[in-house]
């Protein structure tokens, strides 16, 4: 009975996380540039029913959330009107450095903005202010007297996107599996648009169906262990 009442627990809890993981995609369902996650779970321990024989069937101990899925698919696209927003078309993240960690972050975000350099020139930020890099993994100074700039925002992209990390505010950071990143020429870059989350809506609400469900059962599992329980207490 011990055992009923852990799996039970550790379920519930598995599809708390899920659900969890839902309600995130929901609220970010308009958010520029989010990339809708799934749970991916993973089975704990087995054991066998009878430690003595060979051959019996194994009970299982449940499962938990081990990792989060990210859709890397892409989003529709927008138009703003603003001069410094941009939209991919095509596979590829936008660099970012932050000069307070000097670490180099990636996102589908391209709702960018200027911050003063000098007089005239701006630097090219996102919204929290990390330099927005062109194609060479260099900063991009914007002369705001030259309309016709060529801004050379890069475009990059990774042989696996397995593993990145989640930073928040839709950034995500590259790990050593990724590889190095490439600059994807065939990305096509529309600016005076943004592209919107990837979260489909009608999809979720059948996972929180199916989640809510699936959590209830694993609290009915817990009530009729405890109800076993209570019989042998009772026999005895």
């Amino acid at each position: 009975m011990d055992l009923s009442f852990y799996t039970a627990a550790v379920g519930a809890n598995a599809q708390q996380g899920r659900m969890n993981i839902i309600a995130n995609n929901l609220a970010n369902i308009n958010t520029e540039g989010y990339k809708a996650q799934s749970a991916g779970f993973v089975d704990l321990l087995y054991n066998k029913y009878y430690k003595a024989a060979s051959k019996d069937p194994e009970t299982g101990c449940g499962a938990r959330v081990e990792k989060t899925d990210i859709l890397y698919e892409q989003g529709g696209t927008m138009p703003t009107g603003g001069a410094y927003d941009f939209a991919i078309t095509g596979a590829g993240f936008f660099a970012l450095y932050d000069p307070g960690t000097g670490d180099v972050f990636y996102t589908r975000n391209g709702h960018f903005s200027l911050s003063e350099y000098g007089p005239n020139v701006f630097y090219l930020i996102n919204d929290q202010k990390c330099l927005v890099l062109d194609k060479d993994f260099n900063i991009i100074l914007v002369d705001t007297d030259d309309e016709g700039q060529e801004l050379g925002i890069g475009v990059f992209d990774f042989n696996s996107k397995e593993g990145m990390l989640l930073k928040g505010d839709n950034k995500y950071m590259a790990v050593e599996k990724n590889g190095s990143p490439f600059l994807n020429d065939r990305a096509v870059l529309n600016r005076g648009r943004l592209e919107m989350g990837n979260v489909d809506l009608a999809y979720e609400m059948s996972r929180v169906i199916e989640t809510q469900r699936a959590y209830q059962m694993s609290l009915k599992m817990v009530q009729t262990s405890d109800e076993i329980e209570q019989t042998i207490n009772n026999l005895r």
